[in-house]
């Protein structure tokens, strides 16, 4: 995962969980669930990437 990916990933993981806050304080359950969908989809991303990361570093073991 680039360094942009990351970055990309954890705005939308930050901006997830504040307007998830927002949803708290204002009693709004939609934003507060629109907020928990984002940082789920957020971190879903960086698993998936760290899941492809994984699968190259056991390839580039095996060649060697």
């Amino acid at each position: 995962m680039s360094f942009t990916d990351k970055a990309k990933a954890k705005a939308q993981e930050l901006s997830g969980a504040a307007k998830e806050r927002i949803g708290d304080v204002t009693d709004n359950e939609r934003l507060r669930a629109e907020g928990a969908s984002e940082q789920s989809t957020a971190r879903a991303r960086q698993v998936g990437q760290d899941v492809k990361q994984a699968g190259r570093d056991v390839k580039g073991a095996f060649e060697k």
